[in-house]
């Protein structure tokens, strides 16, 4: 009789890294009366999660060193202003910041699984690559 061979799985990895920043927003399509029409801030937190192979040498997806530099130009556009007058987020729900974020996330050799956006220490969006 032959040994058998065990195949190992395709491992599929994944990193994650959270950001914070602090901002100001309104809702301009919600109905009249409702508290979100009014201009509050929030504590957000962002965690953006990357997939793709681990390095055979290095031993990692990216260094998360990366993915902190690229975030550093979305910060400055998001600490400390209203939401409201950032391009793109004219209507900023968790949802379209979660997206916001999404779309400008790009390290080479990895995909973005998804983004998180938590607006208070019970909310959050999760928005997904299509397809995953």
């Amino acid at each position: 009789m032959e040994p058998t061979t065990v195949k190992k799985p395709a491992l599929v990895t994944e990193i994650a890294r959270e950001f914070t920043f602090e901002a100001a927003h309104f809702l301009p399509h919600v109905p009249p009366g409702h508290k979100c029409a009014r201009v509050h801030g929030h504590s957000y937190r962002v965690e953006v999660t990357l997939r793709g192979p681990v390095h055979p040498v290095q031993g990692w997806v990216v260094d998360f060193a990366e993915l902190t530099a690229l975030w550093q130009p979305l910060h400055a556009q998001l600490d400390h202003r209203l939401l409201n007058e950032v391009p793109g987020l004219e209507n900023p729900t968790s949802e379209l910041l979660a997206a916001w974020v999404f779309e400008r996330v790009n390290i080479p050799g990895t995909q973005v699984a998804k983004v998180r956006v938590s607006e208070t220490c019970t909310s959050s969006c999760t928005v997904y690559a299509a397809g995953t």
